[in-house]
């Protein structure tokens, strides 16, 4: 398979018609049949409005030893690094997208950023749109300064435009200090910015990679790395407990630690997995189980065409083949006989009567990823509380859940579906992503997530990953395609006699993975 970076190298320079073979070929996918609901499940299309809030306690300042090697007590009086500061500091949940307050530009301007580990602009609104309540006012910072070179980034669904520039940023509850750093300026968007949002921007925390309009463009956390002088490790609670939510209060949503971990966000030990690739935060999965059942795959099918963490999705997204095993397995183990294929693919709901919960039918789901001694691996588990989701219909009488896993065209991402139940330390000093059980995914006394290992991993290949083609080859690839269209596009203009158009250059991001594509489901 082809990966989003070579398809949006294919389809900014292809021609329409190879376009359209393309097209044809990727848009083929694999339904689940019909079946029929038995009592007491029932479809509803709903509506989506619920949030959670959570409350941490007993706080206080640590951070990473200067050459990043675990924990210790912050030393520095200034508070460069002060995690007390910081817990807290995200809002929203998975339906809306977890975003942070940042100050930008001289004098600051407030807005709110989406957290985004699934790509590298820290792109915000420069321009009025009918569904942002402000913007960025360019004219009104004396320090922005312009850089005369236009950016766009094209999403399946949705897009925008505009310019680079250059200006300060602090974060109120954030490392100490005012950086400089890269900014998109949207000046026109399309389907990027949705109704009921209460952000005005993304911050892309991935590699310098999935930056556009190339890696030249400096992600947000390398400069505050660079100019803050912080270890190269951020980690992340998000406490939306898989809820979708609208409500109009702004309720802590979860915390965003820049320069380590805090331990009072996680209970018992942090398990590393290693980085496979520095673009998104790729990893290695190893194998899937429902409750005690292993779907037997062949490890590469988990991993096909990567397997990544992304805070920006909020589902568990997997490839068709391995989607199509684990609804299997579920049907299966489920005491419920009989479900309906919309359920699955996410266009229905589940409803029960008012106070009644499901999660009781559904068994839990699990991921092993290669640990850090690669002949070993740890499982990460949730229970069926954060990927059967309840979501509020004010005009039912009854309790409607949907599906949080869904298929993908473009590899398996662990979104926000299992995010929410770990505190994860993306500890890029070391080339690797820390697991532990987040203190808020608990609902009343239960545990809504699990942890466990290690275990051998003599029972999967050397390395799951290895049919997936690298960076490098896969340009050599796109501009491979590229000629062979170009010299399709000569002929054909040659034969017709008409004159050529110049196409516009996008940054086209095809990868299904993105919150922008699906934050609202």
């Amino acid at each position: 398979m082809v990966s989003p970076t070579a398809v949006k190298a294919v389809t900014a320079m292809a021609c329409s018609s190879a376009v359209s073979m393309w097209a044809l070929a990727f848009s083929l996918s694999f339904g689940l049949s019909e079946c029929h609901f038995s009592v007491p499940l029932r479809i509803h299309p709903g509506k989506y409005n619920l949030s959670a809030r959570v409350n941490v306690s007993q706080l206080h300042r640590v951070a990473l030893k200067p050459d990043g090697s675990g924990l210790s007590f912050a030393s520095d009086p200034t508070g460069t690094v002060n995690f007390l500061d910081m817990v807290g500091n995200l809002q929203g949940d998975s339906g809306r997208g977890y975003y942070i307050e940042m100050l930008v530009g001289t004098p600051g301007q407030k807005l709110n950023i989406l957290l985004d580990t699934g790509s590298s602009n820290f792109a915000i609104a420069a321009a009025p749109h009918p569904y942002i309540t402000h913007y960025f006012n360019t004219d009104l910072s004396s320090s922005f300064q312009a850089l005369d070179r236009s950016v766009a980034v094209r999403y399946t669904q949705g897009n925008w435009e505009g310019e680079l520039g250059i200006d300060n940023v602090s974060i109120p509850k954030g490392p100490n200090g005012t950086i400089t750093v890269n900014i998109a300026a949207i000046l026109s968007s399309d389907g990027f910015f949705l109704l009921g949002i209460n952000w005005q921007g993304i911050l892309g925390m991935a590699y310098p990679a999935l930056a556009r309009p190339d890696s030249s463009v400096e992600p947000f956390f390398n400069s505050v790395v660079k100019q803050l002088g912080i270890p190269d490790v951020f980690s992340l609670q998000m406490c939306g407990a898989g809820l979708s939510g609208s409500s109009t209060a702004d309720l802590p949503g979860g915390s965003l630690i820049m320069g380590g971990a805090e331990p009072t966000l996680y209970r018992g030990s942090v398990w590393y997995t290693p980085i496979v690739e520095e673009w998104y935060y790729q990893v290695e999965v190893l194998k899937l189980e429902v409750g005690d059942q292993n779907l037997n795959l062949d490890c590469k099918e988990y991993n096909m065409d990567k397997a990544i963490v992304d805070s920006g999705t909020t589902m568990l997204r997997l490839p068709v083949k391995v989607f199509n095993a684990v609804v299997e397995a579920i049907t299966r183990s489920s005491l419920i006989q009989e479900f309906s294929s919309g359920f699955w693919e996410g266009t229905k709901l589940a409803c029960w009567m008012k106070g009644e919960t499901p999660w009781r039918f559904f068994p839990k789901l699990s991921i092993y990823l290669r640990a850090t001694n690669t002949s070993q691996s740890f499982r990460i588990t949730i229970l069926p509380q954060l990927y059967i989701q309840p979501i509020t219909d004010e005009e039912s009488m009854l309790d409607c859940f949907r599906f949080g896993v869904s298929s993908s065209a473009n590899g398996l991402v662990i979104g926000a579906t299992v995010m929410e139940g770990f505190y994860v330390v993306f500890d890029r000093a070391h080339k690797r992503l820390g697991f532990a059980l987040s203190s808020c995914a608990v609902n009343g006394d239960v545990a809504l997530s699990e942890i466990a290992g290690p275990f051998s991993a003599a029972d999967v290949a050397a390395d799951c990953s290895s049919g997936v083609p690298k960076e490098p080859l896969l340009w050599v690839i796109s501009y491979a395609l590229m000629a062979v269209c170009a010299v399709i596009l000569v002929i054909l203009l040659l034969l017709l006699l008409l004159p050529c158009r110049r196409r516009g250059r996008f940054g086209e991001i095809t990868d299904e993975s993105s919150l922008v594509r699906h934050r609202i489901k």
